[in-house]
């Protein structure tokens, strides 16, 4: 039997962060953990992307995961809102791989169809199909919901991630 894998799945954001952990077995999978950073709202840019740091290097240390994914920026209309949740999305990547773990990126519409079925979906969809393939699964925001949902996707394609890795180290 395949050893259990531990994935840490980031949904970056610059006042919320959702993380979570799962385990991988094979086929099986075991929620871990799962909750939010928050930075403070009044605090200026670097002070809050140091808050994400530190809140997501702690999470690290104490599940000590494997592999993490993120999930991808999209692009919005407000140009100001899509640079920082890209700074705090730079973040949510720098943490584990400066922990050494690979760090695979998913679209938004790939976890929705890894977890739903279907590329697009609402909030209510991906919860309720995080609480059928993770029974125990908790989660105390929309973002931590998001979190475990990008972990299950990874758990899905992390094979073809790594393949996909592998062949870009080569190049």
């Amino acid at each position: 039997m395949d050893e259990a894998i531990r994935i840490m799945g980031i949904d970056p954001g610059l006042r919320r962060t959702g993380w979570a952990i799962i385990e991988t077995r094979g086929n099986s999978l075991r929620f871990v953990g799962a909750g939010t950073v928050r930075s403070t709202d009044k605090a200026d840019l670097a002070s809050r992307l140091c808050q994400i740091y530190e809140g997501l290097s702690a999470i690290l240390k104490q599940f000590a995961p494997e592999e993490a994914a993120v999930e991808a920026t999209f692009v919005n209309k407000d140009a100001t809102a899509t640079l920082k949740l890209g700074q705090a999305r730079g973040i949510a990547m720098l943490v584990p791989a400066q922990a050494g773990l690979p760090v695979a990126e998913y679209a938004p519409n790939a976890v929705k169809k890894a977890v739903i079925g279907v590329g697009h979906g609402d909030k209510k969809q991906i919860h309720m199909m995080v609480k059928v393939l993770m029974p125990k699964a908790s989660f105390d925001t929309d973002d931590a919901a998001d979190a475990i949902a990008i972990a299950i996707c990874h758990s899905h394609n992390r094979h073809s991630a790594a393949s996909r890795l592998a062949v870009e180290m080569q190049s």
